[in-house]
């Protein structure tokens, strides 16, 4: 009798490193770490970019040069449906009002330093954000539908043991101009703006480097352009935001606007936890369960996702399972269970495929939806867990960790009984 989920092939370890030379423009390692000349797309004097501008910031942009409120809805249209960004261009602007954005605006992206395909089409950008730092996104392209997994921050201060983003530390927010432009550059790549081309991002995931409800501000920002019918017109069903339980935060969006969403679990018990995502500390699992439940309220989906990372010897074993299955109890919800993706000096193993299928086969035999996530993109180090990009590291987490590889004290609960 078939599975309700499939194994896959085990995952290349390899190190997510920034190539020594970037090929969509002359230029050299030092130019992202502010050595050298700006580079050539950096903004001309004072423009502002509407990328950085939701429908909002466009109304009150419009009026503050004496313009009606429908030119912001024009250019909301033209930037972020249709992907233009030449003033030229925008025919129904009145002709006076193209030449004073070409004076007065721009519309920008993040610059992109490389471009990766993988051998199963995944695909994978880095992102020049300044300041030193550079972030990840991927596209995975699927018979039914292509997903863009977008950052919203240069490093992540979250710090969870498996993830190789955290390993960098933390640098800063991403602006709303370097979120949702990952999204606007996407598309151009991938010619879904092209005029009768089908759009081929059916799907986003705030799953990059970061945690999204930490940059919480800017990640509202982009998901209501995300969800505007004037700009990509996506479904609530087809946004997904992934936490790590900040708690207030999720509070925060079911009220200001409710998307799928994912959570972080990858222990069924506080003291193991604790030691895997740190911020549990803080945030424990009873109140986690109980933001998910009120999250349920208002959620497009009657389901919260919880994603669950596979550590041999750690949080794998059938018992821990059923400890799983006593923390969702009552609790509507899938399981995302994913194979670690080894990175150097993480100290933790990826579970063997055979404690994979039995730790979801005790799930799914309780009733719970369950998969092992497909690994896609591992040969250009873009599965999950493995974004890393270029972080100038404010915490100083990559200096004081620097040539220690240090295991990590994780003792498996007990058994229940």
């Amino acid at each position: 009798m078939p599975m309700p989920f499939m194994a896959r092939t085990p995952l290349k370890p390899q190190r997510p490193k920034l190539p020594s030379s970037f090929p969509l423009w002359r230029s050299t390692r030092a130019d992202l770490h502010g050595t050298n000349p700006p580079l050539k797309n950096d903004p001309v004097g004072d423009r502002v970019n509407l990328l950085g501008l939701d429908a909002a910031g466009l109304v009150n942009l419009c009026a503050s040069w004496g313009e009606k409120p429908f030119r912001a809805q024009q250019l909301l249209k033209w930037i972020h449906q249709r992907g233009v960004s030449e003033f030229d261009a925008m025919t129904d602007l009145a002709r006076s009002l193209r030449e004073h954005l070409a004076a007065n605006a721009e519309i920008r992206a993040p610059a992109v330093i490389s471009d990766h395909r993988a051998a199963d089409e995944t695909r994978k950008w880095l992102l020049d954000v300044g300041q030193g730092n550079a972030v990840e996104m991927v596209f995975i392209p699927e018979t039914s539908r292509g997903t863009l997994c977008v950052s919203t921050q240069a490093g992540c201060a979250v710090d969870c043991r498996f993830c190789s983003t955290g390993k960098q530390g933390f640098s800063r927010n991403l602006r709303l101009d370097e979120v949702i432009g990952q999204l606007w550059w996407a598309e151009q790549a991938l010619g879904g703006t092209t005029a009768g081309a089908e759009r081929q991002i059916s799907n986003v995931v705030f799953m990059g480097m970061g945690e999204p409800l930490l940059n919480y501000d800017v990640t509202l920002a982009a998901l209501r352009l995300m969800l505007d019918d004037r700009a990509y017109g996506l479904s609530r069903r087809r946004v997904t935001v992934s936490t790590s339980g900040v708690i207030p935060m999720m509070d925060r969006l079911r009220e200001d606007c409710p998307v799928a969403l994912a959570v972080s679990l990858h222990a069924p018990v506080d003291a193991l936890r604790d030691q895997l995502v740190p911020l549990n500390r803080k945030y424990p699992l009873d109140q986690l369960w109980s933001a998910c439940s009120r999250y349920l309220q208002s959620a497009p989906r009657d389901f919260v996702t919880f994603e669950y990372v596979m550590l041999d010897g750690v949080n794998d074993s059938e018992d821990q399972a059923d400890q799983v299955l006593r923390w969702v109890a009552d609790l509507p919800c899938k399981f995302n269970l994913i194979p670690f993706n080894p990175f150097p000096g993480s100290g933790l193993r990826r579970s063997p495929m055979d404690r994979i299928s039995r730790f979801a086969r005790r799930l799914s035999d309780a009733g719970i939806v369950t998969t092992v996530r497909r690994t896609r993109g591992d040969d250009i180090d873009a599965a999950c867990g493995q974004l890393a990009g270029d972080v100038r590291d404010r915490t100083r987490r990559t200096e004081r960790m620097e040539n220690k590889i240090i295991p990590i004290p994780i003792e498996r609960p007990a058994a229940l009984h």
